[in-house]
């Protein structure tokens, strides 16, 4: 690839951010006093006023039109997973039947989409339409495809959330408050807001569109329902930061530039460990940011793909045995003075503004352990989630080698040292001395300190990371205020604090685990612990109803109980029709696809059989492909019949989703399961120009 000279580089720092309303653009365009109260609004949380927004409006149209924009959407996260937006054009036309170009500060702070249509978990009936839309200032406005798209909330008619966004700007508000709460105690008294900040890595697998278009499994369900494992596969370690190949190459410099106009700092991309997969990993925002950024890296991948004939795979695993896609939230705690509050300092052991936060952390991780379970629930997720390729279903929490000795050293009588990092030589005069980390990283634990964030491991590729993040904030929030609460109570802080640190080291020390949590041996072990291993969604989905979960979400303003009994709704709902969707789908393929093709490849076989028989009177290699497709076919066709059957049982359930849940998971989908075995080894059997659709081999391994 050939070097970048100056030009390119300054073209690139002009591109950047070209598309977006940002900080920048409203410094030059808005007048100073509208300007600054509006940065009041986005920093400290002030009421946003209804005349600044009139001004920001008739300037942010202004700005989009010189952008090519003609329409203007509210851009919102319902609870479907992915966006949704209307579109509205700015022609207003005048009494003389010309038209003129507006926008308001009241189309600006509220829209109005139809509820109805949109999961509500009962919350909306199908004659109750009516929705808001309210402008989050927070995140930037953009322009993109030739519409201005503002990021919103969205809300019911009377009030609740139907969306991912509201309950994420609740958590971070009310984690504000609380860690303020701590700080302040500990004489820090000049921060203003703390904000959490992520980092989502982005796994993904990139096909070609002309074998995508020919798996109807993979059109209408985003994984294969059907395949037979290929000959090879990821394990020889050859793929995982690997040559990028020409054509992928070219699409991810196209993605990097799409995704740059729009202020998405996409900073690393390579090849992951599975073949055809790869990952993108942007720089770290603020949490309402980066989760509207991942949604929009999420779509953007999809239509670059497809201007280079491939198709980007989003499902956490598309193929069976080869490694799933996940999303690691990398998670942090800021202030607006500039501290990192998980920043351990070159003396952790006496840092301890850090050993409270981590300690506030340590224990809502594990009070909640099925709450963030639950956050990262999802049928794709199912698949994923306790294989040698992803953190088990167990929650569970890596220090590291330092911290944990600093928690043994406090829980035994008072931690005195930190063990240093030092450095690593690499045994030649040609290579440098290295700087070693104070601790090793462990890629099997679904939530580990990387030195100065957690990586929550467990979300999936295709879920948005809100669920994970305003749980993470409520959680924290809430040990925080357990805390300040006591804190505020007593004379000698100090003491208190080492009482409470040792405290939490004491009881919740279970929940950290630095070994291999892939292994047999942990499960074991987590289980003598105590530790929940929650194996799949519909057993998840239970912590939303859990009286505690209830009381946390409530207190802090998060959601309401009404609010987190329809998600448990929605929750149940989204499970069934997915499993339902792919059931249907393995039968239409079975029926429309497999059986006629192997019974066309049985009946040829038939007749060569008879020749064979007639040319030399020995036929017996033949007799013994065929009584082995006569078998499976047998086979699948039993279990085609079954799975038929079972989906008429869980259909026939429908008004009690948990129960209608349940039998997806036990009937439908172990059925499912069993119709594959057979297809798959009939795959194996019958002559590939017979086989209906492309094999794993020709997906994974043709571009």
């Amino acid at each position: 690839m050939p070097q970048s000279n100056g030009n390119e580089i300054t073209a690139l720092v002009d591109i950047y951010g070209s598309n977006v309303f940002n900080d920048p653009v409203m410094r030059q365009t808005l007048p100073k006093e509208i300007y600054k109260s509006l940065r009041q609004t986005i920093e400290d949380g002030s009421p946003l006023d209804p005349q600044v927004a009139e001004v920001v409006a008739s300037v942010m149209k202004d700005w989009a039109i010189g952008k090519g924009a003609t329409h203007f959407t509210h851009w919102f996260q319902p609870m479907t997973g992915i966006t949704a937006e209307k579109h509205d054009s700015f022609i207003s036309p005048t009494t003389d039947g010309r038209m003129i170009m507006e926008f308001s500060g009241k189309e600006l702070i509220k829209g109005e989409p139809d509820a109805s249509s949109f999961p509500s978990g009962g919350l909306r009936a199908t004659f109750e339409a009516r929705g808001y839309t309210a402008w989050d200032c927070t995140s930037p406005a953009f322009v993109k495809d030739g519409s201005l798209y503002i990021p919103t909330a969205f809300a019911s008619y009377t009030g609740e959330a139907l969306d991912k966004k509201t309950p994420l700007l609740r958590s971070m508000d009310a984690l504000n408050r609380q860690a303020l709460r701590v700080l302040r105690i500990l004489g820090n008294k000049t921060t203003k807001r703390v904000t959490t900040t992520v980092g989502p890595e982005q796994e993904y697998f990139i096909i070609d569109k002309k074998l995508f278009d020919q798996r109807e499994d993979l059109i209408l369900t985003g994984r294969t329902l059907f395949g037979a494992k290929p000959p090879k596969g990821q394990e020889l370690e050859d793929h995982y930061f690997g040559h990028i190949k020409d054509r992928i190459a070219a699409f991810m410099a196209d993605l990097d530039t799409e995704l740059w106009k729009l202020g998405v700092a996409a900073k690393t991309k390579h090849n992951e460990v599975a073949p055809a997969q790869h990952e993108l990993a942007p720089i770290f925002t603020t949490t309402n940011i980066a989760t509207d950024h991942n949604q929009l890296t999420m779509e953007t991948m999809k239509k670059v793909a497809l201007r280079h004939g491939l198709v980007c795979l989003l499902h956490e695993k598309p193929f069976a045995g080869i490694n799933g896609s996940g999303k690691h939230n990398n998670w942090s705690m800021s202030t607006s003075d500039g501290q990192n509050l998980l920043e351990p300092g070159k003396t952790p052991h006496d840092n301890i503004q850090f050993l409270v936060f981590l300690s506030a952390i340590i224990k809502g991780v594990d009070e909640y352990a099925d709450l963030l379970r639950v956050s990262a629930a999802s049928p794709g997720n199912d698949h994923r989630l306790g294989a040698n390729e992803a953190p088990p279903a167990i929650i569970s929490m890596f220090l590291g080698e330092q911290l944990t000795d600093i928690l043994t050293q406090i829980e035994a009588g008072g931690a005195t040292k930190s063990k240093p990092g030092g450095t690593m030589q690499l045994g030649t005069s040609s290579l440098p001395s290295l700087p070693k980390d104070t601790t090793d990283r462990n890629r099997t634990s679904p939530f580990a300190f990387t030195g100065n964030k957690f990586e929550f491991r467990m979300v999936g590729s295709m879920q948005s990371i809100a669920g994970a993040n305003f749980c993470l904030n409520t959680i924290v929030a809430e040990i925080l205020c357990q805390f300040a609460d006591r804190l505020e109570k007593v004379s000698n802080v100090q003491k208190e604090i080492s009482a409470i640190i040792l405290e939490v080291i004491k009881d919740h020390k279970r929940v950290i685990f630095n070994g291999n949590n892939y292994s047999e041996e942990w499960v074991a072990e987590a289980k003598k612990r105590g530790l929940p291993n929650i194996k799949n969604t519909v057993d998840a989905i239970a912590a939303i109803r859990a009286e505690k979960n209830l009381i946390l979400m409530e207190k802090h303003g998060v959601l309401s109980r009404v609010e987190m009994e329809s998600r448990c709704e929605i929750n149940y709902e989204i499970y069934i029709k997915t499993v339902n969707i792919e059931a249907l789908t393995m039968v239409e393929m079975s029926k429309r696809l497999i059986l006629p093709a192997v019974i066309g490849y049985r009946a040829d076989l038939a007749t060569s059989i008879g020749s064979v028989l007639a040319i030399d009177g020995n036929a017996d290699v033949e007799k013994a492909l065929f009584a082995q497709i006569s078998e499976s076919m047998k086979s699948f066709s039993a279990n085609l019949s079954k799975l038929e059957k079972t989906i008429k049982t869980a259909t026939g359930l429908h008004g009690d989703t948990k129960a209608q849940a349940e039998a997806y998971r036990d009937l439908v989908f172990k059925t499912m399961g069993e119709l594959r075995k057979d297809a798959d080894l009939l795959e194996t059997l019958i002559d590939a120009e017979y086989w209906p659709m492309p094999t794993y081999s020709q997906l994974l391994f043709n571009i």
